[in-house]
């Protein structure tokens, strides 16, 4: 197979360089789901008044599509190439961000979201893929946890953003220009700053007996297995969160006008999570971390299911400091859960990475979106369901086993 045909630049990336643009790349996901939050009230209004818990699917659609999407992007950079593939990837989400920006519709909307989510599984699965060629272990940890970090910041402002595009335009469709220009930002900087980070000599032939071989090797791993399905659960509640927060603000506080503001301190504060996570995941280990994440979790969401009905005028605080919670635990424990999963991977690190970035999102959504459409008005039914996944992702984790985690920088 021969080199890419891309421009290669000659100089290594900085870390703190790297570390950016691979945040950004991972960004492309949050900045596509966050932003469209405000414009729930005016979608409702305009395409689905008569069942406003439809409008839930803007966002688990895009998701859906990032989830089947990332079963391929992995492969075929195995084959072509980290960089192609990002580029690629781009392509098909700003053409599904155009069709989404002119669709009179909510069900072409829902198609076009599916679109984007397929061409943003690219940035999101290639930038692990890129991070995996030159990390192993607790030394890839610790950058996932700092990508982590920066990519926060983005949920953080991604609603306020899509609130000022909305009212200087007066209109939520431009949100989509916004995600085509964001796309071309982060695409044109990695193709001139980033070198290949896949030798040619290093790649995998695209064929089925090869692929197939690929996938037989992650699903019979063990432990890759066991933290891959804990991912799903961590994933499956924070969508399940994701999804109903701005319905929780409009409909049972009546607060849809602050709704941004609220969002973006949740989303800053959940951020310190990944630089506590860079400061103690060498030290404690990352099972030790993410463990200790989910009871905590755990502890806080059933008291919160608990008590919520009771608490009156408490109510609110008590849904907040839930929804800060999960939050803060998705920081310290989805990195690390990667960074154990790939570990035993890294001869087909891209391959890892679809796989498990197909199977987490996609069953995550699965799980997601029914308990989602159970909204009646409170947050009850939103925190018990991600109770029983959060459990489910802690019993998980403690099956993972003792395997030694290396700490070992990949050359």
């Amino acid at each position: 197979m021969s080199p890419s045909p891309l421009p290669q630049p000659k100089k290594q990336l900085s870390q703190a360089e790297f570390i950016a643009v691979m945040a950004m790349m991972f960004a492309t996901i949050a900045f596509s789901v966050d932003a469209m939050l405000p414009a729930f009230p005016g979608i409702v209004a305009e395409l689905t008044p008569d069942d406003p818990n439809r409008v839930q699917l803007m966002i688990t659609s895009f998701i859906l599509g990032m989830g089947v999407g990332t079963l391929f992007t992995g492969p075929l950079s195995d084959t072509f190439g980290r960089k192609p593939i990002i580029i690629f990837g781009a392509l098909v989400y700003c053409v599904g961000a155009a069709l989404a920006w002119i669709a009179p519709s909510l069900e072409l909307i829902l198609v076009a979201r599916v679109l984007q989510g397929l061409g943003a599984a690219g940035p999101r699965v290639v930038a692990l893929a890129i991070v995996r060629d030159l990390y192993s272990g607790r030394k890839m940890a610790k950058i996932v946890s700092f990508i982590m970090m920066i990519f926060t910041l983005f949920p953080a402002f991604a609603p306020l953003i899509g609130s000022g595009i909305i009212a200087v335009t007066g209109t939520w469709r431009a949100i989509f220009g916004a995600f085509l220009v964001f796309s071309l930002i982060s695409v044109t900087w990695i193709t001139l700053r980033q070198a290949e980070t896949l030798p040619a000599d290093k790649r995998r032939a695209f064929r089925p007996a090869i692929l197939r071989e690929g996938v037989v090797e992650v699903l019979t791993n063990r432990r890759s297995v066991t933290t891959i399905i804990a991912i799903t659960m961590v994933f499956a509640a924070l969508f399940l969160a994701i999804s109903a927060t701005q319905l929780i603000f409009d409909r049972t506080y009546g607060m849809n006008d602050v709704f941004p503001y609220w969002f973006a301190g949740i989303a800053l504060l959940a951020a310190t999570g990944s630089i506590l996570n860079s400061q103690i995941v060498e030290k404690m280990g990352m099972r030790r971390v993410v463990s200790i994440s989910l009871t905590v979790a755990l502890v806080i969401s059933v008291v919160a299911t608990a008590t919520w009905s009771a608490a009156g005028a408490w109510s609110f605080w008590i849904y907040i400091v839930w929804t800060q919670c999960l939050f803060y635990m998705v920081q310290l424990t989805v990195g690390n859960l990667n960074a154990l999963a790939m570990e035993p991977l890294g001869h087909l690190a891209g391959m890892a990475a679809s796989i498990i970035g197909a199977i987490s999102t996609v069953v995550a959504v699965i799980l997601a979106a029914p308990i989602s459409l159970l909204f009646d008005g409170t947050p009850v039914p939103i925190m018990a369901g991600t109770t029983v996944l959060i459990l489910a992702a802690l019993l998980l984790v403690r099956r993972i086993g003792d395997v030694p985690e290396t700490e070992s920088e990949a050359t």
